[in-house]
Formats: structure tokens, sequence, C-alpha cells
């Protein structure tokens, strides 16, 4: 009997990907930062105060690797991170899929060792980027096929990566020739538009409660898409009540105007609670199209 529970125990173990914590910054070489000791602090199962960015590497098997990777980045309104819901069960199914995936556990704007705070998420997911296009080789992949999947908030965050060129890092030496705008984008539920649709927490959060109209136009992220957006797909609910489905569709008029290529799909179900798991079989077919999708992106 024991020999049987440990024979499954093992079983067991080898099918939990592995995680690597990744130190995002070089040590001391995180911008943006008053260089406050901070502690990493969780309520109710998400992390509302990280002390420096982190990076979680989920890899499938050497034998099933791909040459695609994704960095996922959780929602939570810019004041949390939902880094298990929207993280590290997204990663593991990316696995399954033969992707390594990687959490971002980024600074939230909130963050009172923050000095710009617009600026902060998305230093982090560049920093991401790069980190992972030079150390390509050691993780399997390749540099030229390293997207963003976003949920929420988090959608957001994936937009500006797709959308914003300018480089925040502040690295330099070798990481400076390295590109920072992703080669696909996945957008669940996203926050594009902080102005006339926007989920109000989310903006309050990343540009202060008394945002300019200016800085809010900036930052919506429909009005910054072009011609060198990269390919993106967006998902989304009719019946979010949380983050309008305007968001995504505003996105994706502006991808047409612009000729990116890309996909919407719009459930008539699903809430503001598309992921994993899904009320209906209907809304759960994300996946399958998210899968399809990628394995189009992969051989071109």
């Amino acid at each position: 009997m024991k020999k049987s529970v440990f024979i499954l125990l093992i079983i067991l173990f080898n099918q939990i990907p592995a995680q690597e914590k990744i130190m995002v910054w070089p040590k001391g070489q995180m911008p943006n930062s008053k260089g406050l000791q901070l502690k990493t602090e969780e309520k109710d199962g998400r992390i509302v105060q990280i002390k420096e960015t982190e990076l979680f590497a989920l890899l499938p098997p050497k034998e099933d690797r791909k040459q695609m990777a994704v960095i996922i980045i959780p929602g939570g309104g810019y004041y949390k991170l939902t880094y298990d819901l929207n993280g590290f069960q997204i990663a593991k199914w990316f696995n399954t899929l033969g992707i390594s995936a990687f959490v971002l556990n980024y600074r939230l704007p909130i963050s009172p060792d923050v000095k710009q705070r617009e600026l902060a998420p998305l230093q982090d997911i560049q920093a991401a980027i790069k980190y992972l296009r030079k150390n390509a080789e050691h993780y399997g992949i390749s540099p030229d096929q390293v997207g963003v999947i976003g949920t929420s908030a988090g959608g957001h965050l994936a937009a500006m990566a797709s959308n914003i060129s300018t480089d925040y890092t502040e690295l330099k030496g070798d990481w400076e020739n390295i590109p920072t705008i992703p080669n696909f984008a996945v957008l669940v539920s996203p926050v594009i538009d902080l102005g006339e649709f926007a989920h109000v927490g989310s903006r309050n959060s990343l540009l202060g409660e008394n945002a300019s109209p200016e800085k809010i136009s900036e930052y919506s992220m429909q009005n910054r898409v072009t011609e060198k957006t990269p390919p993106t797909m967006l998902i989304h609910a009719q019946n979010d009540k949380t983050v309008p489905v305007t968001n995504s569709i505003l996105y994706y008029q502006a991808m047409i105007r612009n000729k990116v290529k890309g996909a919407l799909f719009i459930f008539p179900e699903g809430e503001h609670k598309i992921g994993i798991m899904n009320k209906t079989e209907l809304t759960d077919n994300w996946k399958k199209l998210c899968s399809d999708w990628l394995k189009n992106m992969g051989n071109k």
C-alpha cells in the first residue's frame, strides 16, 4: 500500500511544471524606484504589494517544448495581482500546448516605492521581454516568438507593451538593442479605454484620480495602435459588467484601420470571469480558439 502511494506521488510530482523564479532587474538597476525596502504582501490570495518585480518560468518537458513562449500578465485593476487564477493556472494550460509560460508579477502603480506610477508596470513587462529574448537559448525558445497574454488590467499592460515602442527600461550595454515589442498578444477581457468605457478603478490606480483628459487619451490603448502593432487576439464576454465589451471592440476597430492582423471573439456569456474554468461550454471554447490561433502564428 505504501509503495503504491509512493509511486502515485512520484507520478503526480512529475506532472507538475517546474517553477523557476527570476528577478527581472539586475541588482540595483530597477528604475523608477525610491529605494524603499518593501515586503511582498498578500490579501485574500491576491498580491497587493511586491518587493520587486518577479518572473516565474513554467516550462513544458523539453521533448514537447515548442519555440513559442508567452509572458502572462495577471489582472487586478492595477491595485492587486491575481497571480494564481490569472497567472499560474493559465501558465499550466499553456504548458499542455508545449508552450513555455512566464508569469509576471509586476510593480503596482500604487506602490509607495514608485516615482512615476504609470511607467512602472510598463518598465517591468519591457524588461521581462528583453530578458526572455536575451536568454532564449537557455529556455529552448525563439527570441522571435515571444508573446504576451493579459487579462483585465493585465490586458491593458499587454496592450501598452504592444504599442509603446519607447524603451523605458534604462538597461544599458547589450540590453539596449533588444526590442521590447512582443511578437503577438492575446487580450482577455482587457481594459483598453480609460475614458468613457473605462474600468474606473484601473484608471485611478494607473493615472491617479485627477488625471488630465490628455493623459487619459494617451493611455487609452485604442489610440496607440499603429501598423507596427503585433498580431493580436481579443476575447471578451458581451455581458461583462466590469469591463465593457466596447473596450475590445474599440481596439479591434483600431487594428482594422491600421491593417493589423488579428481576431476578435465575443461570447454571449462569461461576465468578467473568462479563464481556465468557465461556466458555459461555449465560453470555454476560447481556449480552443486561442490554441488554434497560436498554432497558426507559430507556423508563420
